[in-house]
């Protein structure tokens, strides 16, 4: 087993899972998402935007969802290793619709401004301190149009606390490679939240199968930070936007005591 170490950074929180990041979260309904975003632009536009920037998009999952509806966008993320997933999949799907970037979310650049911006999979929560996210939320108002929308979801205090606590968990799951041969994956992951700080470490082990049966092992560290809705809410008032709702679900309904995400919907004040 060969280890390879990464550490966890806005830039790259990503690294030795990117190829299994999407088998990690199969359970998300990437078209049900985005027909909430579309849901938003029916509510607070006029007319719906034609050029969007789906930002840390990761392996552009949503990216692309959104290109297929006919939307001009742009990726950006700050993981090479994410993003080289990203491109393959665009290939795959003869998307011509979506540019991928490589760029820190914090410190962006576009050449304009676009109609939306869209960051989602709790993105937000790896940027560890406040000054961090009031950067994006600044960096996102800079590129967005006049009224633009920006929706983002982060994770809730309650998933925090209930879900990640110091809970372990481990995926086992199966990989097929370019000549159809199937590749045992194994990653197991052990979390430790922290009330007091509000962070939250994972411990990642992902284990894959050699021809020859045995694995090779990569290590990785991740840390997300919670944010309360009051001080995000503050933060996007700083940065220049108008708060148009919080939602617990994608039916636009309030959270609930339990709810694990909150949406976020906010307009850039010009």
């Amino acid at each position: 087993m060969t280890p390879n170490n990464h550490k966890n950074d806005a830039l790259d929180a990503y690294g030795a899972i990117a190829r299994v990041y999407d088998r990690l979260n199969a359970e998300i309904d990437y078209a049900a998402w985005a027909d909430f975003v579309e849901a938003c632009f029916s509510r607070y536009f006029e007319h719906k935007p034609e050029l969007l920037l789906d930002l840390a998009c990761g392996t552009g999952s949503m990216t692309l969802e959104l290109a297929r509806r006919g939307y001009d966008m742009i990726g950006v993320d700050g993981s090479p290793d994410m993003l080289s997933v990203a491109y393959e999949r665009a290939a795959e799907r003869e998307c011509e619709g979506a540019l991928f970037l490589l760029q820190d979310m914090r410190t962006f650049e576009l050449y304009g401004t676009v109609g939306a911006v869209t960051c989602c999979l709790d993105s937000i929560n790896y940027l560890l301190r406040e000054e961090d996210v009031a950067r994006t939320f600044s960096c996102v108002h800079n590129y967005l149009d006049p009224d633009g929308l920006f929706l983002f979801d982060v994770n809730s205090p309650y998933k925090f606390e209930h879900v990640y606590g110091d809970n372990a968990y481990v995926l086992e799951d199966e990989l097929t490679d370019e000549d159809g041969n199937a590749q045992a994956v194994f990653c197991g992951w052990q979390n430790h939240y922290d009330a007091t700080t509000g962070l939250c470490t994972f411990d990642l082990s992902l284990f894959e199968e050699r021809e020859d049966g045995g694995y090779d092992r990569s290590d990785e560290e991740q840390c997300e930070r919670c944010y309360s809705r009051e001080q995000l809410q503050e933060l996007l008032t700083q940065t220049g936007f108008e708060v148009l709702g919080c939602f617990g679900a994608w039916d636009f309904s309030e959270p609930q005591e339990n709810c694990e995400r909150y949406y976020f919907v906010a307009r850039a004040k010009k």
